[in-house]
C-alpha cells in the first residue's frame, strides 16, 4: 500500500494551515498502522515538560530550522506558510 505524502488538498490526515498545520490524530494513527511507525503529537505545552519532551522539541526545531533555511525566501517571510505555522505550534524560537 502506498502512503500519500502530500499536505495539499482535502486529506483528513493533515490539518489546515489556519488550524496549526501538521498531521491530525487520525493521520498519525493511519501512518503508524501502515508503516509500523511511532509518530507522536507535537509538544505544544509551555511548562512542566519531561526531559523526553524537551529533547523532542529541540530536535524538531533544529530539523525544521534547516528545512526553513532551504525553502524559498517567500516561504521564509510568510508567517502563514506551513513550516512557519508548524514551528509556532511547536513553540520554536
Amino acid at each position: 500500500m502506498t502512503i500519500r505524502r502530500t499536505t495539499a488538498g482535502k486529506s483528513p490526515n493533515y490539518k489546515k494551515t489556519k488550524d496549526g498545520a501538521g498531521m491530525t490524530e487520525a493521520g498519525r494513527r493511519r501512518y503508524n498502522k501502515e508503516t509500523g511507525g511511532n509518530l507522536k503529537p507535537p509538544v505544544t505545552k509551555k511548562s512542566n515538560l519531561s526531559t523526553e519532551d524537551k529533547k523532542r522539541r529541540a530536535s524538531y526545531c533544529a530539523r525544521s530550522a534547516g528545512q526553513l533555511k532551504q525553502s524559498s525566501a517567500a516561504t521564509r517571510r510568510d508567517p502563514n506558510s506551513r513550516i512557519n505555522v508548524a514551528r509556532r505550534n511547536w513553540r520554536c524560537t
